[in-house]
C-alpha cells in the first residue's frame, strides 16, 4: 500500500525497487494498492501506467485514506498488508527483511532512528520532535516503541482487524501504536534505511507535531475511539 499525494516525482522510482520476484520465491503473489489522497498532478497516471490498483480515498488526509485502505483489505483474501510512503525516503527492497520479521498476529515497524539514517534526510527539528513524541508516546501508554512517526509498517490481517482507528491526518501512525497498546498487538522493529525524500515535503514540524502529541494524551483519557 502507497499512500499518495502529489508524488509523481517519485512514485515509479519506488514501484520499481519493489522485490517482486523475491517476494514471489517467498511465496507471497503481490500486488501494488496506491491511495491517493487527492493528487493534482499525475500521480493518477503514473500508477495507472504502472498497472497499480488505486483506491480515491474519501475525505482528505492520510489516515482517512489508511482507514479506508484497512477496510477493503480486511474484505479481501490478501494476508499481509505493507504500508510504506512513495516519496522514496524508505527503502522497498527491504520489504522481505520486515515480512520475515512479522510476529503472529501482530506489527512490524521501520525503526529509522536505529538504522541507517541519511544524514539530509531529515532536519535536525524532526529528529529531536520524533524523538520527543516517541517519549511521549511510552510514557502514557507503556508499550515499547523505537519510532512512532515511521512510515514503514507490516501487517498481519488479524492485526489491523484489532486496530481501532478515527484518525484523518499524520497522527494515523500514533494511533495505530496506541491501539496496539491496548488491544496487546504485537508489534516488532526492525532497523531500516531512510533517506532524503523526492519532492516538497508534507509534514508539517510544529503544527503536525502537536496534533501527534493532541491524539497521544486523547487515546490515554479515552482508550477506544469512537469509529466513523
Amino acid at each position: 500500500m502507497l499512500p499518495t499525494l502529489d508524488e509523481e516525482r517519485a512514485l515509479a522510482d519506488v514501484y520499481g525497487r519493489i522485490p517482486f520476484d523475491e517476494l514471489e520465491s517467498a511465496g507471497f503473489d503481490s500486488r501494488v494498492v496506491v491511495v491517493d489522497g487527492g493528487s493534482t498532478d499525475s500521480t493518477l497516471e503514473v500508477a495507472e501506467g504502472l498497472g497499480c490498483s488505486i483506491i480515491t480515498q474519501w475525505g482528505k488526509g492520510k489516515g482517512a485514506g489508511i482507514r479506508q485502505a484497512f477496510r477493503k483489505f480486511i474484505d479481501n483474501d490478501d494476508d499481509v498488508l505493507v504500508m510504506l510512503d512513495s516519496d522514496g525516503t524508505y527503502s522497498p527492497e527491504e520489504i522481505p527483511k520486515l515480512i520475515s520479521a512479522l510476529p503472529k498476529s501482530g506489527i512490524v515497524i521501520g525503526d529509522r532512528l536505529r538504522g541507517n539514517l541519511q544524514p539530509d534526510a531529515m532536519t535536525s527539528t524532526n529528529w529531536i520532535g520524533n524523538q520527543l513524541l516517541t517519549w511521549l508516546a511510552v510514557a502514557l501508554h507503556g508499550k515499547p516503541i523505537n519510532d512512532l512517526c515511521s512510515g514503514f509498517w507490516v501487517f498481519s490481517k488479524e492485526a489491523i482487524r484489532k486496530l481501532q482507528l478515527n484518525s484523518m491526518r499524520f497522527e494515523i501512525e500514533a494511533e495505530m501504536y496506541t491501539s496496539c497498546a491496548y488491544r496487546n498487538i504485537p508489534i516488532r522493529h526492525i532497523p531500516i534505511s531512510y533517506s532524503k525524500r523526492i519532492g516538497e515535503a508534507k509534514l508539517g514540524s510544529i503544527k503536525d507535531g502537536g496534533s501527534i502529541a493532541r491524539k497521544l494524551i486523547i487515546r490515554k483519557i479515552f482508550p477506544t475511539p469512537h469509529e466513523d
